[in-house]
């Protein structure tokens, strides 16, 4: 059963992984694209991409516990999402887009250029991110945690493969 564990785990963090997209898909609107801290930071990222990233966690996480109510939702879901509030979407979301801004400054401490390659931590930012803010509220499993570190980067890179193709991304990864 280690494919529904999967399964579950994915649809867990379903909200940090829009999050961690969400800049990038809706950097089309034009409010608040000041930079959080150009220097420490680099200019892509903007005040926009913080809220809109928290936002996304929050709707992403409201639409799980609406699907909730129907029994195929409740047989992919790890957690009951009749017992959590969106701050728990929040959290997921909030928590990716600050992994992100953390690795973006020790990039830039290691003088290394906004968009650069640093693998494995562009791909697992987010992550550690999304899983430490979400335990003010709900700790997952180790097991959970291990398959969201193992599965999370491939799905990074296979994101900006098919952001790449559809001229989302500049770059590949």
């Amino acid at each position: 059963m280690i494919w529904l564990l999967i399964l579950k785990s994915l649809y867990f963090f379903l909200p940090a992984y829009i999050a961690n997209m969400a800049p990038i898909l809706l950097k089309w609107i034009p409010f608040l694209e000041k930079p959080v801290h150009k220097k420490k930071f680099g200019h892509h990222k903007t005040w926009r991409g913080l809220i809109v990233a928290s936002l996304t966690g929050v709707l992403v996480f409201w639409l799980q516990i609406y699907l909730f109510q129907f029994s195929f939702f409740q047989n992919i879901s790890l957690i009951d999402y009749s017992g959590f509030t969106v701050l728990l979407g929040f959290l997921l979301g909030f928590g990716a887009i600050i992994g992100d801004l953390v690795k973006s400054y020790y990039k830039r401490k290691n003088n290394i250029k906004p968009g650069q390659s640093w693998i494995p931590y562009d791909q697992i930012d987010f992550v550690l991110g999304g899983i430490i803010f979400s335990f003010f509220i709900y700790v997952p499993t180790v097991s959970v945690v291990v398959i969201l570190l193992l599965i999370s980067p491939l799905l990074h890179i296979a994101a900006n493969v098919i952001g790449y193709f559809l001229s989302i991304n500049k770059k590949m990864w």
